[in-house]
């Protein structure tokens, strides 16, 4: 799945530790998804995207 967290994560002036501090999960989490390693559970998916402001579907698209 691709994702566009890193853009926005970086738009927030955030790194991957700030980010996974707000979110209650490790910095290896958010570089796997970073990277496509790994894709997010829904609920965390949708965390994710209430954090950015963004519809589900503006965050992660399907390959």
């Amino acid at each position: 799945m691709n994702n566009r967290l890193k853009v926005l994560r970086a738009e927030k002036g955030w790194s991957q530790q700030e980010l996974a501090d707000k979110l209650e999960i490790s910095r290896q989490s958010i570089n796997a998804i970073e990277t496509g390693k790994y894709d997010p559970s829904l609920p965390l998916a949708f965390r994710l995207a209430r954090m950015f402001g963004k519809r589900i579907e503006e965050m992660f698209e399907e390959e």
